[in-house]
């Protein structure tokens, strides 16, 4: 286990973190494979290693990942957006747990969900406690899309524009203020760091 200390404002105080081991075993080098063969998923559906990352799934989706041995669902809707049986006809947490699913909600999305570290840890240590596929999603996959290229950040060590680009890949698209002055806009890290 790789051990992390962090050198907090004070210098007596030192804070040491375990750091999770890479836990999603996937070909770098290789761009996102996209998932052809199941239906019932708002969006495409990508799958890096044994972690698949979608838009909303339908009933229908998450007995066939079932069937097909998945072991958890992450869900990064709010919980508004879950309740809002227009949006999701059905109770997914609890068709999951009928299922055998693991079901771990992180929501995400305006003041009361924020972005956080914290939610890229949440979804490792599902990931640390899932022995087979996990399915990550959100409404579209734009939200997945971010977490997971934050996690291969956070957890496996990849550089900020790697792991943005095998984001844009699966779906965060092109940002929003790239379109409004009609140019390319390159993502890297304030700091300088890889």
């Amino acid at each position: 286990m790789n051990v992390l200390r962090l050198l907090l404002p004070l210098p007596w105080l030192v804070l040491t973190v375990a750091a999770t081991a890479a836990t999603v075993e996937f070909d770098r080098a290789a761009p996102p494979d996209t998932v052809p063969d199941m239906a019932g998923f708002q969006a495409r559906i990508f799958h890096e290693g044994r972690v698949y990352i979608s838009g909303q799934p339908s009933d229908e989706a998450l007995r066939t990942l079932a069937a097909r041995g998945f072991v958890a669902v992450v869900n990064l809707r709010t919980p508004a957006e879950m309740e809002d049986r227009k949006r999701v006809p059905f109770d997914e947490a609890a068709l999951a747990d009928s299922l055998g699913l693991a079901y771990a909600p992180i929501p995400l999305g305006g003041e009361d969900h924020p972005y956080t570290p914290a939610a890229v840890d949440s979804f490792a240590a599902v990931l640390d406690r899932s022995d087979g596929p996990v399915l990550l999603h959100c409404t579209v996959g734009w939200r997945a899309s971010h977490l997971w290229a934050a996690y291969l950040v956070r957890h496996h060590g990849f550089p900020v524009a790697e792991a943005f680009a095998r984001g844009e890949a699966m779906g965060i698209g092109e940002l929003p203020f790239a379109k409004l002055i009609d140019r390319p806009v390159k993502v890297v890290p304030a700091d300088g760091g890889p």
